[in-house]
């Protein structure tokens, strides 16, 4: 089969060429590309002829499919399939698949770090120190003792919850399916928001889901709340978000926004106070990466063997 790799996966060259050559070696044309597609007619012309295409986060529209009615399979390395049109998929019969799971550890790990680097105010610190100034206004406060709301409770959210426990924290969960098996004690949405003093979101984005975290919402939170969003922008309301941010009710850690970093200079929540901003990089460790390539080969591998894992339901 012809199989091509549309965006570098943030691997070692000397690893993609040994994924490169057991394609080879088993009689299936392989092709990558070490830079994303910067038009969507460069995307249709990279998948021309293409029967297995795999991408990454780079977003695979309507139009691409449409226009390469060959391919069967998209095997996305990302947990988020958000960003390909299922129903275009759907129609054409396109396997789709992903790789759950990869980055639990990264995010988990990074929603604690934006946590600390709030709590602790590390950014402002930096200034300071690089400024020759004192630590005058820059007193922080622990993790140790807090409150700590996981809105979603899959891999990810269980791992974080995990890690705030580890800091000495109370945790706390929501979830539309809530496990009573589990230690953390299971929440309404309202009763978590009001009364957490960190909200860290792990749910995916779906049309349930986008701005379930609105004005309503934040105007719940307890007075000097932090909101940490690792999961997916639209799931936050960011004219909401800023808004409150304004008025300094809360603060808020972010890794992702309503579009993909980077972001437009009046991008409001850039020019809000209160705020550790990150571009879309609680994913990304070597580690994660590692894991997320070795996935991603083995479920293109499993559906040339005839077998489907990691599949999407579309």
């Amino acid at each position: 089969m012809t199989i091509s790799l549309l965006e570098p996966l943030g691997i070692e060259s000397a690893d993609l060429a040994s994924f490169a050559r057991e394609m080879e070696s088993a009689g299936h044309r392989f092709t990558s590309y070490d830079q994303k597609a910067a038009t969507v007619q460069q995307l249709i012309a990279r998948s021309a002829g293409q029967e297995i295409i795999m991408i990454a986060n780079t977003p695979y529209p309507k139009e691409a499919i449409v226009a390469n009615p060959q391919i069967k399979m998209i095997a996305v390395a990302f947990t988020g399939v958000d960003h390909v049109d299922l129903e275009a998929c759907r129609k054409q019969g396109i396997v789709v698949t992903n790789c759950a799971g990869y980055s639990d550890q990264a995010v988990a790990e990074h929603a604690v770090a934006l946590a600390l680097a709030s709590l602790r105010k590390i950014v402002e610190c930096d200034r300071a120190t690089r400024a020759s100034l004192s630590s005058a206004s820059l007193m922080g406060s622990e993790i140790y003792g807090k409150r700590v709301g996981i809105i979603g409770y899959g891999r990810i959210g269980a791992r974080t919850a995990a890690l705030f426990s580890a800091f000495g924290a109370e945790v706390v969960v929501y979830s539309r399916k809530p496990d009573h098996n589990r230690p953390e004690t299971f929440l309404s949405l309202e009763q978590l928001l009001s009364s957490s003093d960190i909200i860290s979101l792990h749910v995916p984005s779906t049309i349930e889901t986008r701005h379930m975290i609105g004005s309503k919402e934040l105007a719940k939170m307890k007075k000097g709340a932090l909101l940490i969003n690792c999961a997916r922008g639209p799931v936050v309301d960011s004219a909401a978000l800023a808004g409150a941010l304004k008025d300094g009710s809360i603060s808020a850690a972010l890794d992702v926004f309503d579009t993909e970093p980077p972001l437009d200079g009046d991008d409001p929540l850039l020019l809000a106070a209160n705020t550790v901003l990150t571009p879309h990089v609680a994913y990304l460790t070597q580690e994660a990466m590692v894991r997320r390539a070795a996935i991603e080969f083995e479920n293109v591998r499993a559906y040339l063997r005839g077998e489907i894992q990691n599949r999407v339901d579309l």
